[in-house]
């Protein structure tokens, strides 16, 4: 396993993270724990959740399988970087309005004691705001981190779908208030979804703010099976893909051909040589699937193929403002 150190920071992680979205949904417990016991033994150390996962009624589904296995004891909990997310509405009625969607010191602090005793743990090295909130003002937000960072139970704030502009709003106003801030944005990224190479990457870069993609298939688009299913018609996802997304699945398989290795391989592997990109997000629904994800790390994509998935996938052709003005 390959690691590096997240956004500016000395943590070490590793080039993977073991996405958790489909535990209790569409992977049973018994195969998650399977899953995650996989990762750690191939060193993967970095484990992404969140508070909504399971969904709607639901929620802390996903958490819950993740602190049973870290109840299994064996050093998981004390080997692994873990992370959650809060921002989203998980159907707590006690909380009244203050259940909506939002970032307010109020929510974070219940929602943080909420994953922390379904994970079974006193801490969490990354707590994610899942979303912008920009009806809270940065005096709330960073307050209320500060207060749980002292208190142990957070060891990083981080950032999930913010703007370039809101990444260096944040850090402008941690600053103000000597405090570190962001130090990882998890955010939409792939051969297929181009566009955060606009202003997102360029930000995260210059605050030191270390990228984690999450949809690096972009939704299985870019798997192997996308074309199969585009054929059988049995896919809602992919039964309306045109003619342009159908020629770009057909070079990219094509290419994958070429190289010998397989379209999930090229995608993961396409994202780890960006240096803006510090640990892409996988999520196996299955154990089986784990090592040809794995793989991936051991793929090193030259400048002709790089230019070739360019051509494939093209992307805005830079950072803005250049790539639109003069």
């Amino acid at each position: 396993m390959q690691y590096t150190s997240l956004g500016r920071t000395g943590l070490k992680v590793s080039r993977l993270c073991l996405g958790t979205m489909n535990f209790g949904v569409s992977t049973d417990e018994k195969e998650a724990l399977r899953i995650m016991d996989i990762a750690l033994d191939a060193g993967i150390n970095f484990f992404d959740t969140a508070d909504i996962y399971g969904w709607g009624e639901n929620s802390g589904t996903t958490e819950r399988i993740v602190g049973r296995w870290f109840a299994q004891g064996g050093g998981r909990r004390e080997r692994v970087v873990l992370a959650t997310k809060f921002h989203e509405d998980i159907c707590v009625k006690a909380d009244g309005p203050n259940s909506a969607q939002g970032l307010s010191a109020f929510k974070l602090r219940r929602r943080l004691e909420g994953s922390l005793s379904r994970l079974q743990t006193d801490f969490v090295e990354l707590y994610y705001m899942h979303h912008i909130d920009r009806n809270v003002t940065w005096d709330e937000i960073w307050g209320a981190y500060e207060v749980e960072i002292g208190a142990g139970k957070i060891g990083y704030a981080a950032s999930s779908n913010f703007a370039g502009w809101d990444l260096a709003v944040a850090q402008a106003a941690a600053k103000s208030r000597h405090f570190l801030g962001i130090i990882a944005e998890q955010h939409k990224y792939n051969l297929n979804c181009r566009l955060p190479e606009l202003e997102v990457l360029p930000s995260a870069m210059y605050h030191g703010i270390g990228i984690v993609p999450w949809g690096p298939l972009d939704g299985g688009f870019l798997s192997g099976n996308a074309l199969n299913k585009a054929a059988d018609g049995r896919s809602k996802q992919f039964a309306g893909l045109d003619g342009y997304q159908k020629q770009q699945l057909l070079d990219f398989d094509a290419l994958c051909g070429d190289l010998g290795h397989s379209q999930n391989t090229v995608a993961i592997a396409w994202l780890l040589a960006n240096p803006a990109v510090d640990s892409p997000v996988i999520g196996p629904r299955t154990a089986g699937q784990m090592d040809d994800l794995l793989k991936s790390l051991e793929v090193k994509l030259d400048e002709s193929t790089m230019k070739r998935l360019d051509e494939i996938f093209p992307g805005p052709g830079g950072a803005a403002p250049n790539v639109y003005a003069w």
